[in-house]
């Protein structure tokens, strides 16, 4: 039977058995990956769409169904649905679904010769009109989220798959019997097509890869800088932001605060209301942290019950005024844990960084004695660092 089928045809079908591969590679994907489940079925969906579409084409080639079109179409807004939930977009379907009902429209009304150049022109532009908006989102999230200098390289297949679309929807209109002798007879160009949207296609499919490489490594670094329990920056990535400013304040000649926090008596907490409430305690505290300071500052967890918070451009006065609304807030707000009601406080020590004499160790020396000072006045207050370090003294025991 296969040597029966004309290049063109074979060509077809090799575009259809691998959007079937891909079918199944991404419909696999949508099974293990639970996260991005919604995404990845509707690539799926996409994906055998698409073959479907191509099969059709194969077996109909001198004049395809308006069904295969319909498909093709449905193929590449579930690829475009996909792509807005990964990105974080809800899907729109009140636009594509009409382009789809006009094709439709078009194609069941209209059953003249004379209007089959604009018809394949409307399909031609919708999906030409439905990459472009593709690579619009995958743009402005390599742009956003990702970061990257050429955000346009993510988009790139698309811009190509619209391109090519698009051109086809112009010759439809400007040079029809050329597009139609085309795409009813076997010839060079209609190979070359079929060749061209393979590699189109696996430049696709590698883009939606990279896409999903490039959330899990992101994933890997969050985890890898973020404290399991309460979110926040953990200690080494706190201690290299702070490196990181201090550096950057040196050329800059500007200015910050340093505030070092430990929950008062929280060994108490454990002891009289258990490890879970202990942990429900200090994820408390950093929400209400993370509420009350400004976006551009930093908060991490040093280490058990101690946080740090890095507070931009603020001078000694704004810092101890920070604080003691920190301190003020946690107060007012303690731990409910079922029937329990657990009152919490902290102790803060605030430290202004000295200028570019003074080192990032220095300065956490001095919060963290001005810390001590804090505790030892009798805890649930807010102190500041002297000029002097004082690494010599010893912290009391956690009670």
């Amino acid at each position: 039977m296969l040597s029966t089928l004309t290049a063109t045809q074979v060509a077809f079908l090799q575009v259809a058995v691998l959007q079937c591969v891909a079918a199944v590679f991404w419909a696999l994907g949508a099974w293990f990956v639970r996260e991005e489940r919604a995404a990845l079925a509707h690539w799926a969906a996409y994906a055998g769409l698409s073959a479907t579409t191509w099969l059709m084409l194969a077996l109909y080639l001198k004049s395809p169904p308006l069904l295969a079109v319909l498909i093709g179409m449905c193929a590449a807004m579930a690829l475009r649905a996909g792509i807005r939930r990964f990105v974080r977009r809800t899907p729109d379907w009140p636009l594509p679904l009409l382009l789809l009902g006009l094709v439709l429209l078009f194609g069941v009304w209209i059953d003249d010769d004379r209007w089959r150049p604009l018809q394949a022109a409307l399909n031609f532009g919708v999906l030409a009109a439905l990459y472009v908006s593709m690579a619009v989102d995958l743009g402005r999230y390599a742009r956003d989220q990702l970061r990257w200098r050429r955000p346009w390289l993510l988009s790139l297949p698309l811009l190509l798959g619209a391109f090519g679309f698009g051109s086809r929807s112009v010759r439809a209109m400007l040079w029809p019997e050329s597009l139609w002798a085309e795409m009813s007879v076997h010839s060079a160009l209609n190979v070359g097509s079929a060749l061209s949207y393979i590699v189109l296609v696996l430049l696709m499919h590698a883009t939606l890869m990279a896409l999903v490489v490039a959330r899990l490594v992101s994933q890997l670094q969050r985890l890898a800088r973020r404290d399991g329990l309460t979110g926040l920056l953990n200690r080494r990535a706190w201690r290299e932001l702070l490196d990181r400013q201090v550096l950057n304040r040196r050329r800059a000649d500007d200015v910050f605060s340093v505030l070092m926090i430990d929950v008062d008596h929280f060994k108490a907490v454990n002891d009289r209301c258990g490890h879970e409430a202990g942990d429900l305690a200090l994820k408390h505290i950093a929400r209400l942290m993370t509420h009350s300071l400004r976006t551009e500052d930093r908060i991490g967890r040093f280490g058990g019950e101690e946080f740090v918070v890095l507070l931009h451009a603020s001078k000694l006065a704004r810092a101890m005024a920070e604080a003691e609304r920190l301190r003020l807030a946690v107060m007012a707000s303690p731990l409910q844990h079922g029937a329990l009601s657990v009152p919490l406080t902290v102790s803060i020590g605030v430290a202004e960084w000295a200028g570019g004499a003074e080192d990032p160790s220095r300065l956490m020396l001095r919060a963290d004695a001005a810390l001590y000072r804090a505790k030892h006045l009798g805890r649930n207050r807010v102190e500041t660092a002297t000029d002097e370090a004082a690494p010599a003294l010893h912290r009391p025991a956690q009670v």
